[in-house]
């Protein structure tokens, strides 16, 4: 997970240095881009934690 986090640290950076310049059109398309790759990590993460917790409830329900 610490790589991922160093890429898009990496790919903000990128993206930042960019800004400065004219390119308002690929600036656009570079947001969609950062908001999508947040929006897939968000999306495996929840995944975890909701096999995570769902396995915490048949562990609690096995011991009931």
């Amino acid at each position: 997970m610490n790589s991922v986090m160093v890429s898009l640290v990496a790919f903000v950076a990128g993206v930042k240095n960019r800004l400065a310049g004219e390119e308002k059109g690929a600036t656009m398309v570079e947001y969609g881009l950062m908001v999508a790759l947040i929006a897939v990590i968000v999306a495996v993460g929840a995944a975890a934690l909701g096999i995570g917790i769902n396995d915490l409830f048949v562990a609690v329900e096995g011991d009931l």
